[in-house]
């Protein structure tokens, strides 16, 4: 009983500390803009802790953007703008998933194509084994006994069973 509890409350105070980052006066009275600067700042990259988004980091800098999207919500901006702003001034780093450019093919591609180099090593890889396998014989049956062999294999066998 006591492990679970304390599995249970390491469980909350991991899954409670994105809940910590945003602070309440951060927190726009209209709900609707909320939920979209919420959703925002989901997709946005916080420039110090590199792999969080700005909605999960405690870090100043977060801080800062997450105010910078709600004061451009309140302004009017649609979404697709404050992310045009962040990008122009920040530059396509600060976007969690990068935009498919031509810039990014290989960013986008590099996935993909490292799966099937490694799906094509290891095809590669079975038939070199298969070949030299077959050169060497492993798979090969074994080759029949003579008569004379076998007359020889059943006198060792019964002089075992008799041992």
């Amino acid at each position: 009983m006591k492990r679970l509890l304390a599995c249970l409350s390491l469980v909350l105070c991991v899954l409670s500390g994105p809940a910590l980052a945003i602070s309440p006066d951060e927190i726009l009275e209209d709900p609707a803009l909320e939920t979209r600067a919420r959703a925002l700042s989901a997709e946005l990259r916080c420039m110090v802790c590199q792999n969080q988004s700005i909605d999960d980091s405690d870090a100043p800098l977060a801080k800062d953007l997450r105010v910078l999207v709600r004061e451009r919500l309140v302004a009017g901006d649609t979404d697709a703008q404050v992310i045009d702003f962040l990008v122009d001034r920040y530059g396509e780093f600060v976007l969690l998933k990068p935009r498919f450019a031509w810039h990014t093919l290989f960013l986008w591609a590099a996935g993909p194509l490292a799966l099937i180099a490694g799906i094509a090593a290891i095809v590669i890889t079975l038939r070199r084994r298969q070949t030299t396998a077959a050169a060497a014989g492993e798979n090969q049956p074994a080759p029949k006994l003579s008569a004379e062999e076998e007359k020889r294999l059943k006198v060792l066998l019964s002089s075992k069973d008799q041992s």
